[in-house]
């Protein structure tokens, strides 16, 4: 049997279209032999508009529903069907590049004391051009702690983004997967990831993050200040307390 890259994908009924070109993009993925992945979609509700976009002649794939929660709460459902070594998170409206999940794959198996990865990213607008991010770090590792500090010093923006990320499903579950907000919840757990173990991050593009004007994060709730500053304050509280839990590490440095 071969061994598994769980991708995780959270989708409501807005965004389901786009799950045709994310499948694509996994389609187009190769990995090393003896590995294969599984995508676990999980609507974030209960209707009947996200199932006719769903694959149902691949084994493959996997979907199930369950109460709205957000796209969090989804995942975390998500991840009791999950069944590899790693987990990929793939939003519904978005897109994997060739070789990304052989990169991430390679990234964590050639150094074992990595406990995620993430990669490049590009804005993919509605017109079809992409639009790159000034701040990727240095292609490789991504010391203990480093996420939160850029974090902090950015108005809250990470040098990485947490839509490629890629971790290792023990470390995901140890953590309590995503946490439990209306949005940050993936920022959340890649500045958990951060406090708790080292990194990597890869150069090359692993990430076409689709704009459009039905993207949760495009609605101007997502930019509210007393919910965001409240969001803010819950992810940084919770990765400051796991840095300080110095017995709580993953590897070694």
């Amino acid at each position: 049997m071969s061994r598994r890259i769980s991708v995780v994908t959270a989708v409501h009924a807005p965004a389901a279209h786009h799950l045709a070109d994310a499948y694509k993009s996994l389609l187009e993925q190769q990995l090393p032999e003896g590995w294969d992945w599984q995508w676990v979609i999980q609507e974030d509700g209960e209707t009947d508009e996200v199932a006719p976009h769903v694959p149902d002649d691949d084994p493959r794939v996997s979907f199930a529903q369950g109460r709205p929660g957000r796209a969090g709460m989804a995942r975390t459902l998500g991840l009791s069907r999950a069944a590899g070594e790693y987990v990929k998170v793939l939003d519904a409206d978005d897109m994997l590049t060739p070789g990304a999940l052989a990169r991430d794959l390679a990234a964590l198996t050639v150094n074992p004391s990595l406990g995620w990865a993430t990669s490049r990213v590009l804005d993919l607008l509605p017109d079809g051009s992409t639009v790159g991010f000034d701040q990727d770090p240095p292609n490789g590792p991504i010391e203990r702690g480093a996420v939160l500090k850029h974090w902090q010093a950015h108005d809250f923006r990470a040098q990485v983004h947490p839509a490629t990320l890629f971790a290792r499903r023990d470390l995901v579950l140890a953590l309590g997967g995503w946490m439990a907000l209306p949005a940050s919840e993936d920022t959340g757990l890649l500045l958990a990831l951060s406090a708790v173990s080292r990194g990597w991050f890869t150069e090359e593009t692993g990430l076409l993050y689709r704009k459009w004007p039905g993207q949760v994060t495009s609605h101007p709730s997502h930019a509210e200040a007393e919910e965001r500053a409240a969001r803010m304050a819950v992810v940084e509280a919770r990765a400051a307390a796991l840095e300080a839990l110095d017995g709580w590490r993953f590897g070694t440095a």
